[in-house]
C-alpha cells in the first residue's frame, strides 16, 4: 500500500539518515521525499512510502518515536504513485472532456493531493452543490463566503479543507481531507495554480455552462 508521511525534524546532516533507516526497519520503502519548507534549523517534509499490507500506521509512526528532534505531522494513504507527473495528465483529459470538464476536475483532486473528496458548489444564495466526488458527504460543508483566492482551514469537525473560487463560473470548490495533517502552504499554491491553468482552457466555461443547465433541468 501507498502511504504519505508528513514530519518535522532537524535540518542538519544525518537526521534525514536516521529518519531512512527508521523507516526501512519498519518495512517502508521510501519512493519519494518532498521539502515542503526549511528554517530555523528545522525542515518540514513529505515521503511517499511503499509498505507491506502489515505495516500499520502507528507501526510507522512509533518506529520514528527513537529518532530525535523528529515529530510525525501526519500518517495517511496516497493514490499519488511518485516519480509522475499527474497535473499534466489531468489536464490533458480535461481538454477533450467536454460537458465532463469540471467533474473530470473534481474526481481527480482527491487523487492529485491525497485527499478524501472534492466537490464544487454556487457561491451565490442559495448554495447549491453541482458535483461532488465519489466518496463526498451526504451534506457537503459548503462556506458561508466564498474566499477571494485559495485558503486553507480545518472545520469543526475535523476535517481539513481548501476552499477555492472559481471567479469566471461563480462556483466554490472543495477539496477535503479528514485522514492526515491540515493543507500546508504549498499544497494551496499547487492547487492555485491547476485551477488557474484550468480557467484559462477554452472549453471550460462553455462545458460548466451546459453541465450546470442540465442539473437546473
Amino acid at each position: 500500500m501507498l502511504l504519505r508521511l508528513r514530519i518535522a525534524l532537524p535540518d542538519r546532516p544525518g537526521a534525514l539518515g536516521q529518519v531512512t533507516r527508521a523507516l526501512g526497519a519498519a518495512g517502508a520503502d521510501i519512493t519519494q521525499v518532498t521539502v515542503l519548507e526549511r528554517g530555523a534549523g528545522r525542515a518540514l517534509d513529505d515521503f511517499t512510502l511503499f509498505c507491506p499490507d502489515s505495516t500499520s500506521k502507528e507501526t510507522l509512526a512509533k518506529s520514528l518515536a527513537s529518532v530525535q528532534g523528529v515529530t510525525v505531522e501526519g500518517v495517511w494513504t496516497t493514490r499519488e504513485a511518485p516519480g509522475t507527473y499527474p497535473e499534466l495528465e489531468i489536464l490533458k483529459y480535461i481538454t477533450t472532456a467536454g460537458d465532463r470538464a469540471l467533474s473530470t476536475l473534481i474526481d481527480s483532486m482527491p487523487v492529485l493531493f491525497s485527499a478524501d473528496w472534492a466537490a464544487a458548489g454556487t457561491d451565490r444564495d442559495p448554495r447549491s452543490l453541482v458535483y461532488a466526488s465519489w466518496r463526498a458527504p451526504e451534506h457537503v460543508p459548503l462556506p458561508e463566503a466564498t474566499p477571494p483566492r485559495p485558503v486553507a482551514s480545518t472545520l469543526e469537525s475535523g476535517v481539513h479543507i481548501i476552499a477555492a473560487p472559481l471567479p469566471p463560473l461563480a462556483l466554490t470548490l472543495i477539496l477535503a481531507r479528514s485522514d492526515g495533517p491540515a493543507f500546508h502552504r504549498i499544497e494551496v499554491h499547487r492547487l492555485t495554480r491547476i485551477l488557474e491553468i484550468f480557467l484559462t482552457l477554452p472549453s471550460t466555461e462553455r462545458s460548466v455552462a451546459r453541465q450546470l443547465r442540465r442539473n437546473d433541468g
